[in-house]
């Protein structure tokens, strides 16, 4: 497992990222403890999670990925070897939050990361991101931008000055953003430029064949200014292993569970999947890993987030990092998204 520089800190990152949005809802504790033990032992060294996990989010559930880490972290003893991401909420009438509309605010950020803290029963977060923008924007498929000009959000400026105390009180390493825009990670760093608050060093957005939007404006972003993406949904919400073709929809997946999700089996989507899994069987590749493959071989990809319910699916996914896709392959994978390209924004 090869390892990448975080932003422009001294962490290294393994290219792969265990993601744990399913622990706590489709997943049990000890299904998770045991998908980090494996992960470790495949020399993955990062795990992303957040204060609203599991997904889909609700009052009863909420936090309790987060737990699971945290007894795990408890049972094993291998705090110190893991490089740990979560997330604050961001703008949400989720009001069991705070009670009362989510916001990024000083006060709220506060409330969050030592709730965060105690559920993973850590004393430290490596990278604390903003899990979306306080104002208002496009973002969870939305492609274009409407203003509002009666948006009332909170400045990033004083986002960025909590999380800024945050780091002085040695609370947080390092900061992220999540679900953002060109705009907004110029802004965050020109502010902490100006005026001397924590300097981003990543973006999770969504990245993967079906949702190559991030090539648009961030990428270049991402390599010249050392801010690097976490792809998340690099399969697409599962599409891409080709596991719902053909209309199926598999007991207890994720798109077979939830209607939440369904904006990923659209026509389009439907279609550019077909083709991607042709090419992946014409070329004797596993659809999954092809797909994981592509986005992990990115320049401007930090660590690519691969999620699973099955060990099995969990093994398939890691072992993507030793597929190199030949040129044939890449080239067929042009054709295809030229064709009919981000189908599942």
């Amino acid at each position: 497992m090869n390892r990448r520089k975080l932003g422009n800190t001294e962490i290294e990152v393994s290219a792969l990222c265990l993601g744990t949005m399913t622990w706590g809802e489709q997943n049990t504790e000890a299904e998770a403890h045991e998908q980090m033990d494996y992960a470790i032992a495949q020399g993955i060294n990062f795990f992303d999670t957040a204060e609203l996990y599991p997904v889909p989010p609700k009052v009863d559930t909420q936090g309790r990925t987060e737990e699971y880490i945290g007894s795990w972290f408890k049972k094993s003893g291998k705090r110190d070897q893991i490089i740990l991401a979560t997330k604050v909420v961001g703008r949400s009438n989720m009001e069991w939050f705070r009670g009362e509309e989510a916001r990024l605010s000083r006060t709220h950020i506060m409330q969050a990361l030592d709730a965060s803290l105690k559920r993973l029963q850590t004393e430290y977060i490596d990278l604390y991101q903003l899990h979306w923008p306080e104002r208002k924007t496009n973002y969870f498929g939305q492609l274009g931008y409407t203003h509002d000009p009666k948006d009332n959000a909170i400045p990033l400026e004083e986002t960025l000055t909590a999380l800024g105390e945050a780091v002085k009180a040695g609370k947080i390493r390092h900061i992220g953003l999540s679900n953002e825009t060109p705009w907004g990670l110029a802004k965050c760093l020109q502010l902490a430029e100006q005026k001397g608050l924590p300097r981003v060093v990543s973006v999770q957005n969504p990245y993967s064949l079906l949702n190559r939007t991030y090539e648009i404006g961030l990428a270049e972003m991402s390599i010249r200014e050392k801010a690097g993406l976490l792809a998340y949904s690099p399969l697409g919400f599962g599409i891409l292993s080709g596991k719902y073709r053909g209309g199926k929809k598999p007991a207890g997946s994720r798109l077979t569970l939830y209607e939440r999700f369904q904006r990923y089996l659209n026509t389009r989507s439907v279609a550019a999947t077909d083709r991607y899994c042709e090419i992946a069987e014409q070329h004797g590749l596993s659809p999954a890993q092809m797909a994981l493959a592509f986005v992990t071989r990115q320049p401007f990809v930090s660590s690519n987030i691969i999620g699973a319910t099955s060990m099995a699916q969990l093994k398939e996914n890691i072992d993507s990092i030793h597929v190199t896709l030949s040129q044939d392959v890449l080239d067929d994978i042009e054709a295809i998204h030229q064709q009919n390209p981000n189908p599942a924004p």
